[in-house]
């Protein structure tokens, strides 16, 4: 017995599937880098409409690529729905940028080209110039400025309503209400007051405007849309390790401000200028691999050790005699005594 094909049911796709379904088709004839960012479909009777929105890399051919994405989203969704699509529409919704392909490396000798992509990921456009001091969330002052406006206020709109229905006002606004007419500017709790909160007014003020995050240096990064800042402690501390490890220098403190970087260094041995142009050379060497976007100007203190003070002396191969210790401490009783120390400064 054979049914008629009227009365064996019917099959309906639901306008939620078919948006999947054109979505899915649409991501699979998008370029490297695109993506579906929203979709719509209706359904009626044996035909279906789409509506899909994309975001495209750059650069690429915003035509082409989106007349590749409607064929294919069409004709996908037609053999998988079974549904016939007369209309799709393809909206680009926005261009996103790739990182860049790592380079060719040019040969030795050979200069870069002017438009060698390498250049322009080494120093990409927006990341290194200056965009204003990174600014910090402020998130505790705000918590407590919220919680406190939205307390108080809560509190007078329940009191205010519950004098609407019929309800007496509360004590407390009844004795501040009490306590304001009879005090004037003149009372010192008023101004006393009054002082308290233009200082908290001044805090607020100063929250709201300035970046804080001092102990932050702002750093050169890779990315436009990046930022990352280097502490001031660990920038001294790279420079403090490589000052220290100039042969001559003992011992070195260094101090990092946003403008300014203070070195002071103690030589023990050798020759004072030597050790001197070498330690310019290695914190001048050591500032621009810390990555800041402005490179503090540094500043280098020298301090040369008495000649009888054995503390930092390069070790002696040869034995010590009774005449040489003799002599050895006297002399350094002498300059301990005298506590003569050179200091110069670059």
């Amino acid at each position: 017995m054979t049914v008629p094909a009227t009365g064996r049911g019917t099959t309906t796709v639901a306008p939620r599937a078919v948006r999947r379904i054109a979505e899915r088709a649409a991501g699979e004839a998008l370029p490297e880098g695109g993506v579906v960012t929203r979709g719509s479909a209706s359904v009626r009777g044996a035909s279906a409409r789409i509506s899909l929105g994309v975001r495209l890399p750059y650069p690429v051919r915003a035509d082409e690529a989106a007349g590749r994405v409607r064929e294919h989203a069409q004709t996908r969704t037609a053999s998988l729905t079974g549904l016939s699509v007369p209309h799709t529409d393809i909206r680009i919704d926005a261009l996103s940028v790739l990182p860049a392909s790592p380079a060719r490396q040019p040969a030795e000798g050979e200069p870069p080209a002017a438009d060698d992509p390498a250049r322009e990921a080494e120093h990409p456009i927006g990341s290194v110039g200056k965009g204003g001091r990174m600014r910090a969330q402020r998130r505790v002052p705000a918590a407590v400025t919220a919680a406190v406006g939205a307390a108080g206020s809560a509190l007078l709109l329940v009191d205010l309503v519950a004098v609407r229905l019929g309800s007496t006002p509360a004590a407390w606004r009844t004795w501040l209400v009490d306590w304001a007419s009879t005090h004037g500017p003149a009372d010192t709790p008023v101004r006393v007051g009054g002082v308290l909160a233009a200082l908290i007014g001044l805090w607020l003020l100063g929250c709201a405007l300035l970046p804080g995050l001092r102990r932050g240096l702002e750093m050169t990064v890779p990315a436009p849309r990046l930022r990352a800042a280097l502490d001031r402690t660990a920038a001294a501390r790279v420079v403090q390790d490589r000052t220290t490890a100039v042969p001559g220098v003992v011992r070195a403190r260094v101090s990092t401000g946003r403008r300014r970087l203070r070195v002071l260094a103690e030589v023990g041995f050798g020759d004072p200028d030597q050790v001197e142009a070498e330690v310019v050379r290695v914190v001048g060497a050591a500032l621009p691999e810390l990555g800041l976007t402005r490179t503090p100007t540094p500043r280098v203190r020298i301090r040369v050790r008495a000649r009888g003070e054995l503390h930092g002396r390069p070790p002696s191969t040869e034995e010590p005699t009774a005449s040489t210790a003799a002599s050895t401490a006297s002399a350094s009783g002498s300059a301990s005594d005298s506590g003569s120390a050179e200091w110069k400064e670059v």
